[in-house]
């Protein structure tokens, strides 16, 4: 069995969620083990508080969930929340742009996201249920050019989330150069085993305490 706590973004990105919320998700992440609370930029600042003598990482969201932000204003995004105490920065692609086979603008857009967290860890989340196959190739390998830490798969905002068969078709690309979060649609520990299994390093889910719970079952 995978020790699943260790790689589990523990995920609150509900619009309605509020600052009791943030910070019950901080308390189970601890108690958890969880290795980091995924929160939107708003909530940087104060889980990044809440953690404080913990190994518990604060990882956030750009671009999100739709992606069509201009890359200035992600840029600017990306910036305030690492000054906030953001670890790791999981910034949405521009999926119009991808779509529209206008690549260089994609690949600019990830190689200054890139330039501006140097320091941190990047995931991109490139959204697979709206790509087709072509679309998931170019972006993998853009990625991959680009020195990005992880590929995500999805923002749990898309008709679909993750699923085994992206994962592995993500996988024979990026190899061991770039790992792979799989998220959206993660509720079980079957299921995140699974991911795991064929390739995914990371799971980003709402659900964690459910995993666990699945997870303590099997043991």
């Amino acid at each position: 069995m995978v020790n699943i706590a260790a790689i589990i973004d523990h995920t609150l990105l509900k619009p309605n969620a509020t600052y009791r919320d943030f910070k019950l998700l901080c308390e189970q992440a601890v108690e958890n083990r969880f290795w980091s609370v995924c929160v939107p930029p708003f909530m940087v600042e104060t889980c990044k508080k809440a953690l404080i003598n913990t190994d518990v990482k604060v990882c956030t969201v750009i671009g999100f969930p739709l992606g069509y932000n201009n890359y200035v204003s992600k840029l600017m995004e990306a910036k305030y929340s690492i000054k906030k105490g953001a670890d790791e920065i999981d910034a949405v692609i521009n999926i119009s742009a991808l779509k529209s086979k206008d690549f260089n603008y994609v690949e600019k857009e990830i190689a200054l996201l890139r330039k501006k967290v140097s320091n941190k860890i990047l995931k991109v989340i490139v959204e697979t249920a709206y790509l087709n196959e072509e679309e998931k190739e170019k972006i993998a390998k853009i990625i991959l050019n680009n020195g990005v830490d992880f590929l995500k798969t999805s923002t749990g905002f898309a008709p679909g989330g993750a699923t085994v068969e992206d994962i592995k078709f993500f996988k024979k690309i990026l190899k061991n150069n770039v790992k792979i979060k799989a998220s959206g649609g993660i509720s079980t520990y079957k299921q995140a085993e699974e991911l795991i299994r064929a390739g995914a390093s990371r799971i980003g889910t709402s659900k964690s305490l459910q995993l666990m719970t699945d997870y303590e079952d099997d043991e």
